[in-house]
């Protein structure tokens, strides 16, 4: 890769036909494109911004991202655990990640906000300290999932076997008991 590309802003680009072209993203903004299936394999984006993005189902193959903040996106069907995973760093704001895989991810401080993360799949995942604020975790799936020190106390639809992941001073909210007792078939009332 000998492009080298910075301090650029991409707005309303449809990336679906032609592919962004393969650099080093650095420092740049892509706004209100299209990347629905687009071939993003092997691209490198070092602290940038997605905002109103659709990247539903792109290929994320060896792609890196370092720092990068994604924000009001639609990510449907992603799977992270292809990218190159070294230095990988980013945060999730009001985002659609249905469907999306994290599978044996380390994702230590991975911030979540007010997000949908329906059937999303966590499963071997490290998520030491990471925060989920406010965000829809139905049927999302924690199997051998490191949540050491997470805090999920703001989400909801949480149902997970604290037996088959590590929840060492994670924080639920009282209204999470039933979905950690789910296994269990006990009915809470709160």
């Amino acid at each position: 890769m000998s492009d080298f590309i910075y301090d650029q802003i991409f707005k309303s680009k449809d990336y679906t036909q032609n592919n962004l072209p393969r650099a080093a993203y650095e420092n740049c903004t892509f706004e209100s494109c299209n990347f629905s299936g687009a071939y993003l394999d092997n691209q490198n984006f070092m602290e940038c911004t997605f905002v109103d993005c659709n990247l539903s189902n792109a290929n994320l193959t060896n792609t890196t991202f370092k720092e990068v903040d994604f924000k009001h996106c639609k990510m449907i069907g992603l799977k992270f655990e292809d990218c190159n995973d070294f230095l990988m760093n980013f945060t999730f704001l009001d985002c659609v990640l249905n469907l999306t895989s994290f599978y044996g991810l380390t994702l230590k401080n991975q911030c979540f906000t007010d997000c949908k993360l329906i059937s999303a799949d966590f499963t071997k995942a490290i998520l030491h300290n990471s925060q989920f604020e406010n965000c829809d975790l139905d049927k999302a799936i924690f199997s051998n999932t490191d949540l050491m020190k997470a805090d999920l106390r703001s989400s909801y639809n949480i149902v997970l076997d604290p037996g088959k992941n590590k929840l060492t001073h994670a924080h639920f909210s009282l209204e999470a008991l039933p979905g950690l007792l789910a296994k269990h078939k006990i009915k809470v009332t709160l």
